[in-house]
């Protein structure tokens, strides 16, 4: 497709398997060589893309889509949920947006929460933020880790470095296990400089109508920002699988990120090779007498 090509190449923006992966060798800022105008008419276009796409996903009823969004806080993720929700019939979609676990989670294993939001055949759902959570907020604030009372961790200097590689293995298990059972997973990483976090903080701060998105804890995570980049690296690096890879998705620029997100999509799922089941001769002959009799009416 010309435009799919004119977007971007989706390639340049997965983590391969196995590599290792520096967050500040991707640019934030990139567009490529697009406008923003031309962007928003490619963006609007995409919707009818993604539209087309769900309506044969739900008809073809083999596989179930789950699409992953991480990021640091201001970094767009809410605004391209909205987007793909947009060219989405929102019957055969189902948002969660994941915040701190409530005491009743607690005592359940971290996938517990997830594995109750998961898409059903034909479905496809967006979890804003994921699973991913007790990987990188957990990382930077180990002490959280406390209130899961898991066996063995009785205090901050329990949780090694081995702990974080155990609990790595625990995750791609758990994809490996939906994949292999249906599910289609799509991780993306909205990779934001700390430059425009503060530009979008300030709008938020300034702007009567976005003062509800602000919240001083926002503030006190941001000084925390070298401990979440390398969070997000090292998970990233060692999650990124073949049957699950992460996408890292410029998010300066808030069109272009969700452009990027929209020609991933589209192309994992043309690589499905999904389409609207056949019918038999017998099921043929049906609607033809059924037509018959509809077009014999008065």
């Amino acid at each position: 497709m010309k435009e799919r090509e004119e977007i971007v190449s989706t390639e340049g923006l997965r983590v391969k398997q196995g590599k290792e992966t520096r967050l500040k060798d991707f640019d934030t800022g990139y567009t490529g060589d697009l406008t923003k105008e031309r962007g928003i008419e490619l963006l609007d276009a995409s919707r009818k893309t993604l539209a087309a796409i769900q309506d044969k996903l739900y008809a073809h009823n083999r596989y179930s889509v789950l699409i992953i969004f991480q990021a640091m806080d201001a970094a767009g993720k809410d605004g391209a949920v909205k987007h793909i929700m947009s060219g989405f019939n929102p019957l055969g979609v189902k948002v969660t947006s994941f915040k701190t676990p409530t005491p009743h989670e607690l005592e359940h294993d971290f996938f517990w929460r997830h594995y109750l939001a998961l898409p059903a055949r034909g479905e496809i759902a967006i979890h804003n933020r994921s699973h991913y959570e007790n990987v990188l907020i957990t990382r930077v604030h180990p002490e959280y880790v406390l209130q899961e009372n898991i066996p063995g961790i009785g205090s901050v200097a329990d949780i090694t470095d081995d702990f974080w590689e155990d609990r790595f293995k625990q995750i791609n298990r758990f994809e490996k296990n939906l994949v292999k059972n249906g599910t289609v997973i799509i991780k993306f990483f909205l990779h934001l400089s700390k430059k425009e976090q503060k530009k979008r903080f300030l709008e938020r701060i300034d702007d009567p109508s976005k003062n509800w998105k602000f919240s001083t804890g926002d503030i006190q995570e941001r000084a925390h920002w070298k401990e979440y980049q390398e969070a997000y690296e090292q998970a990233i690096n060692a999650t990124s699988q073949d049957h699950a890879p992460w996408f890292i998705i410029p998010a300066d620029d808030k069109w272009y990120a969700r452009l990027a997100i929209a020609s991933v999509i589209a192309e994992k799922f043309e690589a499905l090779d999904i389409r609207y089941p056949s019918i038999s001769e017998e099921q043929k002959a049906a609607l033809q007498k059924a037509r018959t009799q509809l077009t014999g009416e008065e």
